[in-house]
């Protein structure tokens, strides 16, 4: 015999949305020249070149750079168009 009544679902928010914001880290390698590394990042997150230049510096003397943080899908997004340009990328949640 089923029961009557009302069934409450309460609002949750997804693992995601609880761990924001996410960053996106390019990482130095020994393969792409600071020019290169540059236009991308003015190609990827649309940066001007002052400021792409000063991450990519940053990559090259301190070995990576926090090039961008906000939410999940979009940081994963970032992650994959760097790696299709051969960067060394990774995503990580902010501390």
């Amino acid at each position: 015999m089923a029961q009557t009544g009302t069934i409450q679902i309460e609002d949750t928010k997804t693992k995601e949305e609880l761990d924001l914001p996410w960053n996106v880290i390019v990482h130095n390698d020994p393969i792409n020249l600071m020019t290169y590394v540059t236009m991308v990042l003015m190609r990827v997150f649309g940066y001007p070149r002052p400021k792409a230049e000063m991450h990519m510096l940053e990559v090259h003397h301190k070995g990576r750079s926090l090039v961008w943080s906000g939410g999940r899908e979009q940081a994963e997004m970032y992650v994959h168009q760097l790696q299709s340009y051969q960067l060394l990328a990774q995503m990580e949640k902010s501390s």
